[in-house]
């Protein structure tokens, strides 16, 4: 498998569901000892193009308003990145976000956007999974997310060393 550093795109969700989020976080990966990130919806991941990251977060910044995403469910996988994930529904205006970074980025990944913020990263069986994702009730069914982050990343990520070294390059407010 071709692995390489790519730039990752992150809506970060804007207070009150940040803490929520980031202490649902913390709490998973102490008690199944994994690694902490911050609460985030990937929205595209392209090659690391220093040169390109000021225009993407500009563009994307001046060009997009705060997105609200209805929450669906708390789902699971056997996909690292999505062990246990909150699933959001796609529209119009995440498309829209997706686009102009796709395209002021100038890069032709062929990420599909799939928008989920993950809440656990960590090997587990699907029993333990299931449980997880029956067991955590969503204080909001839409949530505001009012910034992007541009993130130094190992695609694709496939363990807790690789999420360690994930590295924030940049970051904007989406104008409102």
């Amino acid at each position: 498998m071709s692995r390489r550093i790519t730039i990752a795109y992150w809506l970060i969700p804007a207070e009150p569901a940040h803490r929520f989020l980031q202490n649902l976080i913390n709490d998973l990966a102490g008690r199944f000892d994994a690694p902490v990130f911050e609460p985030h919806v990937t929205i595209y991941v392209g090659a690391d193009s220093t040169d390109a990251l000021e225009t993407v977060l500009s563009k994307a910044a001046q060009t997009c308003k705060p997105i609200v995403l209805q929450a669906l469910e708390v789902s699971h996988s056997d996909e690292f990145i999505k062990t246990l994930f909150v699933e959001f529904g796609l529209n119009s205006k995440l498309r829209q976000l997706n686009q102009v970074i796709r395209s002021a980025a100038q890069d032709s990944s062929d990420y599909d956007l799939k928008p989920h913020l993950s809440l656990l990263y960590k090997r587990m069986s699907v029993q333990t999974r299931r449980q997880l994702a029956r067991s955590i009730e969503m204080p909001f069914s839409q949530v505001v997310f009012d910034s992007l982050k541009a993130v130094r990343c190992i695609s694709p990520t496939l363990s807790r060393a690789d999420v360690e070294v994930w590295r924030v390059v940049g970051e904007r407010l989406l104008c409102n």
